[in-house]
């Protein structure tokens, strides 16, 4: 009868780490010196996303996730405040610079780009990405407010 070889090492003691699946770095312990900051800003709600340069998201907050609802939560104030949430988090991980997407129509656009100033994270620049038709679908019928 073969004897069994015995094992020097088990893996229950200790990780082997691998090259080819290097390990995850928590989100909360990154650094993140440089970020896009996009606002969408409709009607009904102001949504503000913060991600790192290649697109991975860091934080994010809107209007009704802090906790408008009903109508208040297409105000300049909760788009303020949701834009405050969400810049909040990233200038504690170490965020200097930023990128300003905004897009949409909404009251939101100039309320939460002012809160962004006032977070002391330097902008590089402000795009307006709202999508413009080039006569294209027919838009729906105006707002009666």
């Amino acid at each position: 009868m073969a004897k069994p070889i015995p094992k020097i090492g088990s893996r229950k003691k200790g990780r082997i780490g691998s090259s080819k699946h290097p390990r995850k770095i928590p989100k909360g312990a990154r650094k993140i010196p440089k970020g896009v900051i996009y606002v969408q800003a409709s009607f009904n709600n102001t949504i503000v996303t913060v991600t790192d340069v290649r697109g991975r998201v860091i934080s994010w907050s809107s209007a009704g996730a802090c906790g408008f609802k009903g109508t208040r939560r297409g105000t300049p104030f909760a788009a303020q405040t949701a834009a405050g949430n969400a810049i909040r988090t990233v200038a504690d991980q170490g965020m200097q610079r930023a990128e300003v997407m905004i897009k949409g129509p909404g009251l939101g656009r100039d309320a939460a780009l002012r809160a962004i100033r006032r977070s002391g994270i330097l902008l590089g620049f402000i795009r307006d990405v709202t999508p413009m038709p080039h006569n294209g679908c027919r838009s729906p019928k105006k707002r009666r407010v």
